[in-house]
């Protein structure tokens, strides 16, 4: 059970995804540690011990709350976005902003990357791969894209174009409030900045993971640095 779940904070009041989070449950019955009230008798019906605590987790479907008198962060909120949604919206906002770097790149013929090759003596080719000049460049132009990309529409109003597409937000686990501008750029930097820099292929792999493995609020490693959960928004 993930339980990464920040301080419950004020979140701004225009904040259209605004929802308060559940207060603690006080314990039944009187005192907090299970005496019978003032005047009451013994096992009678209003009278009695209040019964056990449920195990913790008891009653709720994503594993948070119902225990102890803790609050569920999910509370009030939309169900949990589909991974499947999420990976469609996803496809998306990387076609919005891969298919014009593309071109860019194409008009101007530069290569993000040169590979050298050379022998060893047995007999096997080693390559090296190493960032050409206006490979950098582009580099430098494809993290400004992706991550301000994502960094603004989600400090905006929790949807990039391929999110409100599939009618899908990003929200606050805490409050369920659209992420502030800290929390939107750490999430996108998390998301994109080894994939454009080093790990193309094994980040997004190890993206796609945490999402699946993780209960009970399905956060990729992006979600856990910016502390935000994704959900339906219809």
């Amino acid at each position: 059970m993930s339980t990464d779940q920040p301080p419950p904070g004020q979140p701004p009041e225009d904040d259209p995804f605004l929802k308060k989070p559940q207060e603690p449950t006080p314990p039944s019955g009187g005192s907090p540690y299970g005496s019978p009230p003032p005047g009451g008798g013994g096992g009678g019906a209003g009278g009695g011990y209040p019964p056990p605590p449920p195990p913790y987790g008891g009653g709720d479907p994503y594993g948070g709350s119902g225990g102890y008198g803790m609050p569920d962060p999910l509370a009030g909120m939309p169900p949990l976005a589909d991974f499947g949604k999420r990976l469609a919206a996803r496809i998306i906002d990387v076609l919005i902003i891969a298919v014009p770097l593309f071109l860019i790149q194409l008009a101007f013929g530069t290569k993000r990357y040169t590979v050298e090759t050379s022998d060893g003596e047995d007999f096997s080719e080693v390559f090296t791969r190493s960032y050409s000049g206006s490979g950098l460049i582009m580099t430098l132009i494809a993290i400004v894209a992706y991550v301000g990309y994502d960094w603004w529409f989600t400090k905006k109003n929790g949807q990039t174009v391929g999110k409100k597409a599939m009618g899908l937000r990003v929200a606050m686990l805490n409050d369920g409030s659209v992420p502030p501008s800290n929390a939107s750029l750490g999430r996108a930097a998390t998301l994109w900045l080894p994939t454009l820099i080093c790990c193309f292929c094994l980040w997004p792999i190890a993206l796609v993971i945490s999402i699946l493995v993780d209960k009970p609020y399905k956060q990729g490693l992006h979600d856990k640095v910016g502390k935000t959960v994704v959900v339906q928004s219809r």
